[in-house]
């Protein structure tokens, strides 16, 4: 085979193999963006999933391409990227998100996918290849948007309480079965407009480390923004079931108006990083919202120990899918 015929063949290879980290992305994460409205009673799992994949696509028309950019050009200096580094690093995500899935552990695609490109390329050129302050932008938001998440949802909690304090219970339900609908839609267009960006990234990066694109252009092709939010939207709609019980009511029980405020503040949170160009995990997000909310009621509403291992799962996500992306690197110089 020739050399430009091996080189697309490959390119080709991986774009595949990113769209379908991107479809895991949509299926791992789907619980994130269902979770609250399921264990609520507002909608039906299949009536959730359609609906979050729904928002997840129409996400390609409300944000701009920021964090697709951080991705593409603000983690690993120029000329240090190849297919070898693009290859290892989704083999490290997919590895780690398939045995996060497995055990049903709410743990980061995103961090996954960031951990993979660190891992990749310190393999290749070591750590001093790496842009220094995208990689810090992205590590400080593992605690900044668990953190925002939880003072959003717990305020808004405050607020809601505040604000229907002489209302009964029931009116109170009844509202906000209805209401959930909107921030359930606000949060997985976030999800969309935040996750779908980061495969799109890679992507990216692939295009110009292999030439087919310019490092001038302002976006990366309309094929490849199309292919993923559509990728996200579909891997939603198939759904992470396994993580949707740890997610929706093992952290703690949630009424429609504690999903209602969980979904905004989380919302709220991934909006915010997204027009800052930050990839941040919707899992964190949620998570921290969730708890924000719970610890309102009483800090005993909280399940501590379930928040406790998802805590866990974070601080493990970017280290384990490092190592498993460095090893395939080396694997896939012994392939082609």
């Amino acid at each position: 085979m020739e050399p430009m015929q091996t080189a697309l063949w490959v390119i080709v290879v991986l774009v595949a193999l990113a769209i379908l980290f991107d479809f895991m992305n949509g299926f791992h994460d789907a619980a994130n963006s269902i979770a609250t409205v399921v264990s609520t009673g507002v909608l039906k799992p299949t009536q959730a999933v359609v609906f979050a994949a729904f928002f997840n696509f129409v996400a390609i028309f409300v944000f701009h391409l920021s964090v697709a950019a951080t991705i593409g050009k603000g983690i690993v200096q120029p000329g240090i990227v190849d297919t070898h580094v693009i290859f290892g690093a989704l083999v490290g995500a997919i590895v780690w998100n398939l045995i996060t899935w497995y055990y049903g552990i709410p743990s980061s695609s995103s961090h996954a996918l960031i951990g993979g490109i660190v891992g990749a390329v310190i393999s290749k050129a070591g750590a001093s290849s790496l842009i220094a302050s995208g990689i810090w932008k992205t590590v400080a938001f593992i605690f900044v948007s668990p953190v925002l998440g939880f003072l959003l949802g717990s305020i808004m909690m405050v607020i809601v309480a505040w604000l229907f304090r002489r209302t009964t219970p029931g009116r109170v339900d009844k509202w906000f079965r209805r209401l959930q609908l909107v921030s359930a839609g606000a949060y997985s267009l976030g999800h969309g407009g935040n996750d779908a960006q980061k495969t799109i990234g890679i992507i990216w990066l692939l295009l110009l480390s292999t030439g087919y694109v310019s490092a001038a252009d302002a976006s990366p092709p309309t094929w490849v923004i199309v292919s993923c939010y559509a990728a996200i939207g579909l891997g939603t709609m198939f759904g992470g079931w396994r993580i949707v019980k740890t997610m929706g009511q093992k952290i703690t029980k949630l009424k429609p108006v504690g999903g209602f405020c969980a979904e905004t503040g989380g919302a709220m949170t991934l909006f915010i990083a997204t027009a800052l160009g930050v990839p941040v995990s919707t899992t964190h997000t949620i998570t921290g919202a969730i708890v924000g909310v719970g610890s309102t009621q009483r800090m005993s509403a909280v399940r501590w120990g379930v928040a406790g291992n998802i805590v866990w799962a974070w601080v493990l996500t970017i280290p384990a899918s490092a190592f498993v992306a460095a090893f395939a690197y080396w694997v896939s110089l012994q392939l082609y």
